[in-house]
C-alpha cells in the first residue's frame, strides 16, 4: 500500500467526504469518530511519504498510468511532502478539537461541517501533491469553495464576510487560470517539469511575463497578502472556531507553497531575481504587511480578530524570507510555514475554547482568565511568547533565519522591520497577558475549563511549539535544507 500512498493520502479524505454524508445520515454521532479516523489514516501516508522522500528520493506517481505531460503526475519531493505532513497532523488536531466546539456552535450543521471539512483538506492536500498546474487549479477551487462554505455558516457577519471572501478568491482564481492558460498557449504543456524545461527559452516572452504577473497576483490573494488581504480579518474572526484555527494555520501555508512551486519550479529562481523584479517587490510588499498587520491587530479588542491581523504579518514574514533569495532566507520561510501553522493551531485553538466557556473572544473579558481556565491561559501565554520570538520556542528558531536570510542579502530595513513587528506583536499580546494574569479581580472566580476534547490538541500544539524549537536543527538538517533552490 506504501507505493500508492501519494494517491491514497487524497482519495482517502475524498472518499470519507461522501461516506461521511451518508453516515451522517443515518446517525450524525458517527461523523465525528469516522473524520477522526479517516484523517489518521491520512497522517499516517503522510509520514511514509515524508520517510520515503528522505530515505529514496522524489516520488513520481502516475494516475491511471498515463505518462506526463499527457497524464496528470503527482510528484512530491522533499518541500511538498513537508507542507503535507503539516496540513495532514493539524487536519487531524482540528479534526479532534472540534467535537465540543461544533456541537455548541453549529448543532444542526454537525454531519455538513465534517462533510466539508473534509473536502477542504482533499483540496489543499492536493494542492502540495499534484504536479500539473491545471490540476493545482482544480484542488485549489476544490479547498476554496470548501472555505468559503465553512466560512458562511458560522454567526452574524460570517455569512457576509464569506460573500466578500468568495468574491475576491474569485478573481484571485481566475488570475491564476489565466496564467495556466497564457503558459499553455505557449508551450502546449500543463505539466511542471515540462514546464520547467520549455520555459527557460521563452522567458522574454510577453505572454510568459503576463502569465507570471497573473500567477503572483493571484496567488497573493489568496493567501492575503498585502494589500490583498481585505477578505481575510472577517472571515477568520466569524468563522466558527474550529473552522478559524484549521483555515488559519493551513490556507495561507499551502498558498505560500503554491507560490514557492511557481517562481522556483515552474519559473527558475533567475526569472524572478534577474529578468524580472519580482522578488524584490514582494520583498517590499512583506515588509509592508508585516508592520500593517501588527499595527492593525494592537487597535483590536477581540482576540481572533487580533489573531487574523497577525497572520496578514505572518504572511509577510514567509514571502519576506523566500524574496532576499538566499539559503538563510529560504530556510527561515520554509521553517516559518511549520511553526506558523503551530502558532496558530494553538492560538486560535485556545481562542475557541475561550467562546466556547465564555461564549466571546473580546480580550477585556480576559480578567481572571488565569484562575478559571488555567490550562488554556498557559497555553495561550507560551503561544504567545513563541509567536513574539522568544527563545527556545519555535518562532525564534524561523525569525532568526530569516534576520540572518535578510542581513546576508543586505536588506538592512527588512531585518529591522522584522525586529520592530516582533516588537509590535509584543505589545499586543503584552495586554493580553496583563489582562489574565495582572489584572484586579473584585471577585472570587471558579475553575470551568474546556473539555479534554479541545485541551488535548491545544496542548499537542503548545507541546509542539516546544519541540519544534528545540529539534528545529534536525529539521533543517533532516528536510528543509533539500527544499532550497539550487544557486541560493
Amino acid at each position: 500500500m506504501s507505493g500508492h500512498a501519494a494517491i491514497l493520502i487524497i482519495v482517502i479524505p475524498m472518499l470519507s467526504s461522501f461516506i461521511n454524508l451518508l453516515l451522517g445520515l443515518r446517525d450524525k454521532r458517527l461523523c465525528y469518530p469516522f473524520t477522526v479516523a479517516a484523517l489518521g489514516v491520512s497522517v499516517f501516508y503522510s509520514f511514509v511519504i515524508l520517510n520515503t522522500v528522505i530515505s529514496e528520493g522524489t516520488i513520481n506517481y502516475r494516475l491511471g498510468g498515463w505518462a506526463p505531460p499527457w497524464g496528470i503526475e503527482y510528484v512530491i519531493d522533499h518541500l511538498n511532502a513537508f507542507i503535507m505532513a503539516i496540513v495532514s497532523f493539524i487536519s487531524l488536531a482540528v479534526a479532534i478539537y472540534s467535537n465540543k466546539s461544533i456541537e455548541q456552535e453549529l448543532p444542526g450543521k454537525i454531519v455538513y461541517f465534517y462533510t466539508i471539512y473534509l473536502l477542504l483538506v482533499t483540496g489543499l492536500l492536493g494542492i502540495t501533491a499534484t504536479g500539473d498546474v491545471f490540476n493545482l487549479y482544480v484542488f485549489l477551487e476544490i479547498s476554496s469553495l470548501a472555505g468559503y462554505a465553512l466560512i458562511a455558516i458560522g454567526r452574524d457577519k460570517a455569512p457576509l464576510a464569506s460573500f466578500n471572501y468568495v468574491i475576491m478568491g474569485t478573481i484571485g482564481a481566475c488570475f491564476y487560470l489565466l496564467g495556466v492558460g497564457y503558459l499553455y498557449i505557449v508551450t502546449g504543456s500543463l505539466n511542471i517539469a515540462d514546464l520547467s524545461k520549455i520555459l527557460p527559452e521563452l522567458y522574454h516572452s510577453k505572454v510568459v511575463l503576463a502569465a507570471f504577473a497573473f500567477f503572483m497576483v493571484g496567488i497573493a490573494i489568496k493567501i492575503a497578502l498585502f494589500p490583498l488581504h481585505v477578505w481575510l480579518p472577517d472571515s477568520y474572526t466569524y468563522a466558527p472556531s474550529a473552522v478559524s484555527v484549521f483555515v488559519a494555520s493551513t490556507m495561507t501555508k499551502v498558498g505560500a507553497y503554491a507560490m514557492i512551486r511557481v517562481m522556483f519550479t515552474v519559473f527558475e529562481p533567475r526569472f524572478s531575481i534577474e529578468i524580472l523584479p519580482a522578488a524584490n517587490i514582494l520583498g517590499w510588499v512583506a515588509a509592508a504587511a508585516m508592520v500593517y498587520g501588527c499595527t492593525m491587530a494592537i487597535a483590536q479588542i477581540d482576540l481572533k480578530r487580533a489573531l487574523s491581523y497577525i497572520l496578514i504579518a505572518e504572511v509577510g514574514y514567509i514571502v519576506m524570507g523566500v524574496s532576499v533569495a538566499n539559503r538563510a532566507g529560504f530556510t527561515g520561510a520554509v521553517l516559518h510555514i511549520l511553526n506558523d501553522a503551530f502558532m496558530m493551531a494553538c492560538l486560535f485553538m485556545t481562542a475557541g475554547a475561550v467562546v466556547y466557556k465564555m461564549g466571546s473572544s473580546n480580550m477585556q473579558n480576559f480578567k481572571g482568565l488565569d484562575k478559571k481556565m488555567p490550562f488554556t491561559a498557559a497555553a495561550l501565554t507560551i503561544g504567545a511568547v513563541s509567536m513574539v520570538g522568544v527563545p527556545p520556542t519555535a518562532g525564534f528558531f524561523s525569525k532568526w533565519y530569516l534576520v540572518l536570510g535578510a542581513i546576508e542579502a543586505q536588506k538592512w530595513t527588512f531585518a529591522a522591520l522584522l525586529l520592530l513587528s516582533s516588537l509590535l506583536v509584543a505589545v499586543v499580546f503584552f495586554r493580553i497577558i496583563q489582562n489574565i494574569y495582572f489584572a484586579p479581580q473584585d471577585i472570587r472566580i471558579e475553575r470551568s475549563e474546556a473539555p479534554l476534547s479541545m485541551l488535548f490538541p491545544i496542548y499537542i500544539m503548545t507541546a509542539g511549539l516546544l519541540l519544534l524549537g528545540l529539534f528545529s536543527g534536525k529539521i533543517i538538517s533532516g528536510v528543509i535544507q533539500f527544499t532550497v533552490p539550487g544557486g541560493f
